[in-house]
């Protein structure tokens, strides 16, 4: 691996671990609102408001765990010197978190799909009265 690619390389891991960590940040803390771009984002997730929020909680220890993972991955990458050992650390890191941030990813859906269905708020089902008749 020339020096050039290895520098891109671990450039892109590295962001990619402080984005997966801020991202699991937030989820933590119940702050990440439910959105179609960051997060576990699975239909049992992007049900509710609450569904979003439990499956990110639960899928936030795993994801910062992958984001640790490409971050240290990248700092090995940029000691190492090119060539076989670069390429092996960037394959390791790549793997690595992106095993973790599926693992994340299941647990996260797992856990929303244990959260109730939201009921569905007066009427039945629409009519322009409130009530069919």
């Amino acid at each position: 691996m020339t020096v050039v690619l290895q520098f891109l390389v671990s450039g892109v891991l590295a962001i990619g671990g402080v984005a997966l960590i801020a991202v699991a940040w937030l989820s933590f803390q119940g702050k990440l609102p439910r959105n179609r771009y960051a997060g576990v984002r699975t239909p049992a997730t992007l049900r509710s408001d609450e569904a979003f929020d439990v499956g990110n909680r639960v899928a936030a220890p795993a994801t910062v765990a992958g984001g640790l993972v490409a971050l240290i991955s990248a700092a090995a990458m940029a000691l190492a010197g090119s060539g076989t050992t670069g390429l092996v650390l960037a394959v390791g890191g790549v793997v690595g978190a992106f095993s973790l941030v599926f693992a994340a990813g299941v647990l996260g859906n797992r856990a929303a799909e244990a959260v109730p269905e939201p009921e569905v708020a007066g009427g039945c089902g629409g009519c322009p009265g409130g009530c069919c008749g």
